[in-house]
């Protein structure tokens, strides 16, 4: 299991696709994105043309865990991108104001199955507590939230990778 985080737009998602033909192996993407707006419609634009066109695709809403169970195999390369995307459909749906109330338990779900995992895994995460110590409650929620994600998945993962300025920085072999 290998582990890429870095801030937005650091070229975290770039070094996870080179890794993953890297592989040469057969590969399922699951994306956690969803369009919201004309722009971020472009940057999941941008991130399909980079994958080549043999990659089978999952698009999911929160059953991570569901699709990785699903995708997970001997010889066979999954690539989740990315956590952070996750998380923010699980605490900030777009139809409530409120986290899911099963939030943590699909947390427990993810990583329950990383556990399991028997194939090659790649998992995309923004790390986003490198800043200042957002004023809002719910914010502070979510970059605690995702901190602690990430640091769970960081101690099962064989490997991680922190980028910086589209550098990959060996943290973990």
């Amino acid at each position: 299991m290998t582990f890429i985080v870095g801030g937005a737009r650091s070229g975290k998602s770039c070094v996870a696709e080179k890794l993953a033909v890297e592989f040469n192996l057969p590969v399922t993407y699951i994306a956690t994105a969803q369009v919201r707006d004309a722009e971020f419609a472009k940057r999941i634009a941008a991130h399909q043309r980079r994958r080549p066109p043999k990659w089978k695709l999952l698009e999911i809403d929160v059953d991570l865990a569901g699709a990785l169970a699903k995708s997970d195999a001997p010889g066979h390369c999954v690539l989740i991108d990315c956590l952070t995307l996750w998380l923010s459909h699980l605490l900030c749906p777009i139809q409530d104001k409120r986290p899911r109330h099963d939030w943590a338990s699909q947390i427990d779900l993810l990583i329950s199955g990383l556990e399991r995992c028997v194939g090659s895994i790649i998992i995309v995460s923004s790390e986003v507590g490198m800043g200042v110590i957002p004023m809002g409650a719910a914010t502070r929620q979510y970059v605690d939230a995702l901190g602690q994600l990430n640091q769970r998945v960081a101690a099962l993962a064989n490997r991680v990778i922190l980028t910086v300025v589209g550098i990959p920085v060996e943290l973990k072999k």
